[in-house]
């Protein structure tokens, strides 16, 4: 596996080749090596970055404590077929201040973890844009994965991809999961072994909310708002502080409605238990 520090060394690699890419913050999880097991086939050439963004942290946010774990990253890289692993430092990616950034739809980034987080898809539409730059510069196009517990941002990239008309085909990956049904994410290592017992309630109360709504779509009494604040409610109770549970379209996640046709719809969370904030989503 070669590792590339700078933007030319990895171009220079990557030339004539046409790379299957994963973006990545590090901290690897299998979540993140399925991505990467199903990049393998999707290109000549397997790379993966690991580069924590800091434009995407909000400034009480975990930007300086996110978890680095490089020895073990490569280590698990590298049996799990990767070929480029690019690991930029700031200064590489970010050698003047980032004064041109990519501003993603207010419609479909202010919403949902926008709401809550204001500016992370800029942060995140930028970075994931120079990285493209710098994997894709040399290679005329190729493929991106991208993991779907992240929903929207998922939406995010592949709206910028479109718009800008970048010659990457950007693939979905199923949410991994632990045996209880808790999504994984690097953050559940900030949980203490109480709270992740705990943890599984956010999956579960999503999984509720989709077979509610659709028990009550069925029989003609639904009423969106009342099921999402009983949702809400019965985290809270736990001990929980959502930021939303919310049933929205796949198609634009404007929120659903009565008329909406099964199959078509997406319930989204996001609620901190003790100092973690934890994501999840379910289609149904």
């Amino acid at each position: 596996m070669l590792i590339a520090r700078s933007i030319p060394e990895l171009r220079a690699a990557l030339a004539g080749r046409r790379p299957a890419f994963v973006p990545t913050m590090g901290n690897l999880h299998a979540g993140h090596l399925a991505l990467v097991h199903q990049a393998r086939p999707l290109g000549d050439c397997t790379v993966v970055s690991i580069f924590v963004n800091r434009l995407q942290f909000l400034p009480h946010e975990d930007f300086d404590s996110y978890p680095r774990t490089w020895d073990a990253d490569c280590a698990q890289l590298q049996a799990a077929g990767c070929d480029v692993l690019f690991a930029p430092r700031e200064t590489d990616l970010y050698p003047e201040p980032q004064t041109f950034k990519v501003q993603p739809d207010p419609q479909l980034a202010d919403l949902l973890e926008g709401q809550f987080r204001p500016g992370f898809f800029t942060g995140v539409a930028t970075v994931v844009m120079k990285l493209f730059s710098c994997v894709f510069g040399a290679t005329g196009g190729g493929t991106a994965v991208f993991g779907r517990k992240d929903y929207q941002q998922l939406m995010v990239i592949r709206q910028m991809v479109r718009q800008f008309a970048l010659p990457i085909e950007v693939v979905a990956g199923e949410t991994s999961r632990a045996p209880d049904g808790l999504a994984l994410s690097s953050r559940n290592g900030y949980l203490s072994p109480q709270e992740r017992q705990e943890a599984v309630a956010l999956s579960q109360a999503l999984r509720q909310l989709c077979d509610r709504w659709t028990a009550a779509q069925a029989a003609g009494t639904l009423h969106p708002a009342e099921l999402e604040q009983q949702a809400l409610d019965q985290l809270r109770a736990r001990g929980w502080l959502p930021d939303y549970l919310a049933v929205r379209r796949r198609l634009d996640l404007q929120p659903a409605t009565p008329g909406d046709a099964p199959g078509t719809l997406v319930a989204l969370g996001a609620a901190r238990l003790g100092a973690t904030r934890l994501i999840d989503n379910r289609e149904f």
